[in-house]
């Protein structure tokens, strides 16, 4: 950090990821003035935003949970990711405020109920939703993907001073062929390469979580490991 930020640690909880394991994270002081400025900061160091509040695993007896992120400069498309890329190609793609949208609201439910069956997050409010995805000091926007008036999905995107971060992304149940999580990625890529940015971060890796596996089939990913970046294997050796 830049200047003296105290952190401090929550209570033990029942893990999201890992069954039978509890989590811990911690958070910076509370007191501080939150900004993308000091976000920035802090995404460098494993966290990651929920809503307004940044946190990071801070495990006693567990380090599964890797903060990841794609080094732009170097991502090569795999020949799968370029197979998605142009089916694909026929959506429309548009940038939005990250504010509060009816359309985007109802797909979001029908993605949670279709994806995320007794997870926690199946029966979302209009609340929950805007306590998770928006934030009061985030740049932050909304990347809409259409097939032509149909709305097909949204990744919610935050800017950082180095990079971007793939902070969420939900799309229609019913297309889970399109791999339009992967394309939204891929999108993102596409994005931060074309604003000459170094990173995109696709927030925490768990080996074992077969809900994160996609996040080891990019190129050029990094782990932050022993408070530093450095490169992981490959997707075909993880």
């Amino acid at each position: 950090m830049s200047e003296p930020l105290k952190f401090y640690q929550d209570s033990p909880h029942d893990c999201s990821y890992l069954a039978e394991q509890k989590a811990q994270n911690i958070y910076p002081d509370p007191n501080a003035i939150m900004s993308n400025a000091l976000y920035s900061e802090l995404i460098q160091h494993g966290f990651r935003r929920s809503g307004s509040h940044a946190y990071r695993p801070h495990c006693p007896n567990c380090n599964a949970c890797v903060p990841v992120r794609i080094n732009i400069n170097k991502f090569k498309i795999s020949r799968s990711q370029r197979r998605c890329f142009q089916r694909n190609q026929h959506l429309s793609v548009s940038l939005h405020p990250a504010e509060f949208n009816p359309e985007h609201y109802e797909l979001y439910c029908r993605y949670l109920a279709a994806r995320h069956i007794d997870g926690g997050m199946d029966n979302p409010t209009e609340q929950s939703y805007r306590n998770f995805l928006i934030s009061n000091w985030s740049d932050t926007q909304f990347i809409e993907f259409r097939d032509q008036s149909m709305l097909v999905a949204v990744a919610v995107t935050d800017t950082v001073t180095h990079g971007l971060s793939a902070f969420y992304t939900f799309f229609e149940p019913s297309l889970a062929k399109q791999s339009l999580g992967t394309y939204a990625i891929l999108q993102q890529i596409a994005d931060a390469k074309a604003q000459h940015l170094s990173s995109l971060y696709l927030g925490y890796w768990i080996e074992n979580c077969m809900k994160m596996s996609y996040k080891n089939t990019f190129s050029a990913l990094e782990g932050y490991i022993d408070q530093r970046w450095q490169q992981l294997k490959s997707s075909k050796t993880l």
